[in-house]
């Protein structure tokens, strides 16, 4: 809804770290999705045209929500921080700001902005979400 990047699976390590790497592979799904659009895979042998699905898929999984990134995010919303600690740790070397749903099993210090909330539970999530989402359409409006 805000056009904004993520990541709903698990976070690759380097991600932001290591992004020149990252971004090779990204443009690797680029190129397949051109490659699948075009109807180009279709031509090869089964083989080589199943192994080519199967690293697109792979890629779609991981890097379709951050294909069109440019740049290292401004910001970076974390649901859960227990999961995600090598994204904390990025953030935390780069200097990025974090905002986080934080559980009652949670470090709040290690965080810029903690959001008291179950992140557990989808309907909490959904909501603290939806709210940041809203801020953040607002905040692209001024």
């Amino acid at each position: 809804r805000a056009n904004s990047y993520y990541v709903n699976q698990r976070w690759l390590g380097g991600m932001l770290t290591n992004w020149i790497t990252i971004k090779s592979r990204v443009d690797r799904l680029k190129e397949l999705e051109e490659k699948e659009e075009a109807g180009l895979i279709d031509v090869l042998p089964k083989k080589e045209a199943s192994m080519i699905r199967r690293e697109l898929q792979k890629l779609k999984k991981h890097l379709d929500g951050i294909k069109d990134m440019k740049k290292l995010p401004d910001l970076v919303v974390i649901v859960d921080q227990k999961r995600e600690t090598t994204a904390i740790q990025e953030c935390i070397k780069l200097g990025i700001p974090t905002i986080c749903i934080l559980d009652t099993n949670c470090n709040p210090e290690i965080i810029d902005v903690p959001i008291p909330a179950n992140d557990d539970a989808i309907r909490s999530i959904k909501l603290v979400i939806s709210k940041i989402a809203d801020a953040i359409l607002e905040g692209r409006n001024i």
